[in-house]
């Protein structure tokens, strides 16, 4: 019975994704390749003096990226350090330096990692004027260098890899805002609550009184969903139900989270001019996806451990309301694509379902991956893959007419190995630092020992990987962790985009060279095949040290 609920979950959730696959790949193409501009775009453009048909360069490219999010930075800190003086502030404090620092890199970086809790740290307008604004323009960030990259891959000795401002402003009010607006209405529908009512006391039914929060939740729920952000509006996230009332409205949020990343490829296919190098991508994707589900559901199934067994289940930290195949779908959902929302506390999770959540950022969040960002990692590593391919058969790597020399290759190296050098080195430097090191044990970790080490390990690779989501058994709301953390999101995201943009503008240069006998189809199945074990040893040969020190060996115990 228990396998039967799972397929037909993954199926109601396949078919949906199949349906929207074309039409939303298409129209996210046409939205990025046409040359009209809507009126209020055409205000906006005049507004910061860009001209719409002017395309830039990778190196002014990424300075605008990079300008764009300093902004937002600075403004969602200002926003909460004078938090008291704003309307809807709920009689809140403003949030201290520390966090303040953190929260605002969060929510810029498309991370939405929260070492609070929401409900009774930020006021309203920090929550709709802050952080659901840059739940909105970080996603958008991500697709515009996404799109960045497949031009480069399209174009033929150009300098240009498109505008970013023009990028930025279609992903926002043509696609994330309208698909928002519609995800919204239909969390409504299913209870989610959208108000200012603020905080209110009842009588419970046992006669006690408990003040509960309300607020705009329905509204920042959709983005923080389709925009693969995470930041929960209550501290429980996805859990409470005023977030996610029902069953079918976390299936609908499931859908949510992989809708835009699993379109994308079929964007890709049109701007490069062939639908089948999409198909190719998202085959990849789906492989990945369905194994990660598979396991995690099978880890938390089998129950390893005295307490589960005893208990007939691994039901600690999981809803009732969604159970164990609820709980991992979401969870596999939430962190194979950059969301970290969570319908149930992964700390919780037994030692091998915690540690695929945590492969399931190791792997670059490629499967597929945040919105934007999926699928321009998942490009970075077909690259390798073709290079791979190349040095095994003697022929010089191509991908899409385009050769892969040294310059590409550094540049793809260079984004691999980025996170992992965040990632472990975050953890080291938390373990190597006598002070640090007694901070973090004391105060931070409530559960010494192998899980206490998997929480840290968890946390800077949520970081650095953008992912946002956490082991709940760790206090990250100190200096060293606010900060630590904060630099992690904050590197983890912005050189892989300098690398991409790098990438796209060497790509972009060349010619297209003709199609030969000696060409490696990139579309076929044995290219699926190859991406995916490129995507899986890498990965593994990577990570699989510090993850022996964590989640296998509590899991061997």
């Amino acid at each position: 019975m228990t396998i039967w609920l799972l397929l037909a979950q993954l199926a109601t959730i396949a078919l949906a994704l199949a349906l929207i696959y074309r039409p939303l790949g298409n129209y996210m193409a046409a939205v990025f390749t046409s040359k009209k501009d809507l009126t209020v775009e055409r205000g906006f453009y005049r507004l910061i003096g860009v001209r719409s048909g002017s395309e830039q360069s990778w190196p002014a490219y990424l300075r605008s990226v990079l300008a764009f999010s300093a902004v937002g930075i600075l403004l969602v800190y200002a926003l909460q350090r004078v938090q008291q003086v704003l309307p809807y502030s709920l009689g809140l404090p403003p949030t201290s330096e520390p966090l303040a620092f953190n929260t605002a890199i969060s929510f810029v970086t498309n991370t939405n990692w929260q070492s609070y809790s929401p409900e009774l740290t930020l006021g309203y307008t920090v929550q709709f004027a802050g952080l659901a604004v840059q739940n909105f323009v970080s996603a958008a960030v991500g697709i515009a260098v996404a799109v960045a990259l497949m031009r480069g891959l399209a174009y033929r000795r150009s300098g240009t890899i498109g505008n970013f401002w023009v990028d930025l402003t279609r992903g926002t009010l043509r696609i994330l805002l309208p698909f928002a607006v519609l995800s919204a209405v239909v969390l409504m529908a299913g209870g989610v609550i959208q108000n200012f009512a603020g905080f209110q006391e009842i009588t419970t039914l046992t006669g006690g009184t408990q003040v509960i929060p309300g607020g705009p939740v329905a509204s920042q729920e959709a983005i923080k969903i389709l925009g693969t952000n995470g930041g929960g509006f209550f501290n429980v996230n996805s859990a409470h139900p005023f977030e996610n009332p029902t069953p079918w409205t976390s299936l609908v949020q499931v859908f949510l989270m992989l809708a835009i990343p699993f379109a994308l490829p079929r964007t890709f296919g049109r701007i490069v001019g062939d639908d089948r190098q999409g198909y190719a991508i998202a085959g990849t994707m789906a492989v990945l996806y369905v194994a990660s589900v598979s396991l995690m559901t099978w880890a938390e199934l089998a129950g390893a451990g005295t307490a589960p067994q005893l208990a007939g289940a691994a039901m600690e930290g999981k809803e009732a309301r969604f159970g164990i195949i609820g709980s991992t779908i979401y969870g596999t959902s939430s962190t194979i694509t950059s969301t970290g929302a969570v319908n149930s506390m992964h700390d919780s999770y037994t030692s091998l379902g915690g540690g695929t959540a945590l492969v399931n950022m190791m792997l670059g969040e490629v499967a597929p991956g945040g919105v934007g960002a999926g699928i321009y990692g998942i490009l970075v590593v077909a690259i390798i893959a073709v290079f791979i391919a190349g040095l095994m058969v003697g022929r010089t790597p191509e991908y899409l007419g385009k050769k892969i020399g040294a310059r590409e290759i550094k540049l793809a190296s260079l984004y691999i190995l980025t996170t992992p050098t965040l990632v472990l080195a975050g953890t080291a430097l938390s373990f190597a630092i006598p002070a640090v090191r007694e901070d973090v044990t004391t105060t931070s970790i409530w559960n010494p020992g192998l899980h206490g080490f998997t929480e840290v390990l968890y946390a800077f690779t949520s970081a650095a990987n953008n992912n946002g989501s956490a082991f709940a058994g760790l206090t990250a709301n100190t200096p060293w962790l606010n900060t630590a953390l904060g630099v992690a999101m904050l590197l983890g995201r912005f050189l892989p985009i300098v690398f991409v943009l790098a990438l796209a503008g060497s790509l972009a240069a060349q010619d297209r060279l003709p199609v030969t006998s000696g060409t490696l189809p990139t579309h076929r199945p044995q290219f699926v095949g190859l991406l995916v074990g490129t995507i899986v040893i890498v990965s593994a040969l990577t990570y699989f040290p510090v993850l022996a020190l964590g989640p296998l060996a509590e899991g061997l115990q």
